[in-house]
């Protein structure tokens, strides 16, 4: 029976690999998620949850266990919008996506025997956000640590108007494309 390690310490993507019915243990890294410069998004996000991976799989040398990695950032208009580090930063975040579409890129990679990693790609639609909404917003907690300064499954769900692609990529673990990037691994999914 394969071991499976999520690279992870977010609770998000915990809950995400139980919906799914899958068992794991986690491991919590560290990684530097500053871009390199001229790094294109897609990119950006591909490097670092295979870095994720490649450091948690350190811990685990033996031949049956699977790391999984990933990462999601938010992108507007080429620019990545990381976890906002105050109120204000967070704020002037929402300010650019309110009224505008952008991407949520979240990729996974898996690394055992061999290293795979996908990206998935979703555009997600805000509707236009009054400061007292967003001030509202930030009050709640819920923005201070998720990329882009907001959470889909969470409280933000009021300001989004149009999701085109998927929703647990947006929150943190694409499970379609999970699910059979573990299967391609040999690991099993009930």
């Amino acid at each position: 029976m394969k071991q499976l390690i999520l690279a992870s310490a977010s609770p998000r993507r915990a809950e995400l690999l139980q919906q799914i019915g899958v068992e794991f243990k986690i491991k919590a890294v560290d990684v530097d998620e500053t871009p390199l410069d001229s790094e294109l998004p897609y990119d950006y996000v591909r490097r670092l949850a295979i870095e994720k991976a490649m450091v948690a799989k350190a811990f685990y040398p033996e031949c049956g266990s699977l790391v999984l990695g990933s990462d999601t950032a938010v992108v507007l208009d080429g620019e990545i919008l990381g976890k906002p580090y105050n109120q204000e930063h967070a704020l002037t975040m929402l300010r650019k996506l309110s009224g505008k579409s952008h991407a949520v890129l979240t990729s996974v990679a898996i690394i055992g025997q061999k290293e795979e990693c996908i990206v998935s790609e979703s555009k997600v639609t805000f509707a236009n956000i009054t400061e007292t909404e967003l001030e509202r917003y930030w009050l709640t907690g819920e923005p201070r640590d998720k990329a882009g300064a907001y959470a889909i499954q969470g409280k933000a769900a009021v300001f989004i108007s149009r999701l085109e692609g998927s929703f647990s990529g947006v929150m943190g673990l694409p499970l379609y494309e999970t699910a059979q990037l573990l299967k391609r691994h040999g690991f099993g999914i009930t």
